[in-house]
């Protein structure tokens, strides 16, 4: 009986690996954006430290959020080194959903203060 060895012979000594599956990206990086996580904590915790007032303070902590978010995201839920077809399949509809809450708010502000003109 023959067989066939097109198919039966890894590529590379270590793809025989069946356990391996994706990447091996370096411990160095995570400790970075680890740091780099703490040292974004750090400055949100700093604006309520120094008792910014506002739209400054609400502007950097959302700044500061979506900038801790977009690292974890990307480095370790690997996003990073996915398909742009992927990335766009997950990320584009919480963010049309976002648009639509922000459109939502704003109509609700608009009748809120309709009504008010009105009513009183």
């Amino acid at each position: 009986m023959a067989t066939s060895t097109s198919s039966a012979a890894p590529a590379s000594p270590e793809a025989g690996h069946g356990a391996q599956h994706g990447q091996q990206h370096p411990i160095g990086l995570y400790l970075k954006i680890w740091a780099l996580l703490f040292v974004l904590s750090t400055l949100s915790y700093l604006v309520d430290y120094f008792h910014f007032e506002g739209y400054l303070r609400w502007t950097l902590i959302l700044l500061f959020m979506v900038m801790k978010a977009g690292l974890i995201v990307a480095v370790f839920m690997h996003m990073a080194w996915e398909r742009l077809a992927l990335i766009c399949a997950i990320l584009l509809p919480p963010l049309c959903l976002l648009v639509l809450v922000g459109l939502m708010a704003a109509e609700a502000d608009y009748t809120f203060l309709l009504r008010g003109t009105f009513f009183h």
